[in-house]
């Protein structure tokens, strides 16, 4: 597995500034987590998901892909990372 964080640069309060993903050897998300400026943060898995969270259709772009657009930062993540942000998922 392989674990990413994403900084969403912008202003508008009901979009996530932190997004997490979990991906698969397939490069597909398993779990992802939109946070907010708040703190609160909706997720999705295969099985469930709140707001509207959702995981990709396809394979999640190359690290390098994502950062060709000046509104993200994205950097890969220890597990220990995402586990942390994961346990406090839909809290405020």
């Amino acid at each position: 597995m392989k674990y990413i964080r994403v900084k969403w640069k912008h202003t508008n309060p009901d979009e996530p500034v932190w997004l997490f993903s979990e991906i698969d050897q397939e490069g597909r998300e398993v779990r992802k987590m939109e946070c907010f400026q708040n703190g609160f943060c909706d997720y999705a898995t295969k099985t469930e998901s709140t707001g509207s969270t959702a995981l990709s259709s396809g394979p999640m772009p190359a690290l390098s892909v994502i950062a060709r657009d000046s509104e993200f930062e994205p950097v890969e993540i220890p597990k220990e990372e995402f586990e942390k942000v994961w346990k406090k998922r839909r809290f405020p």
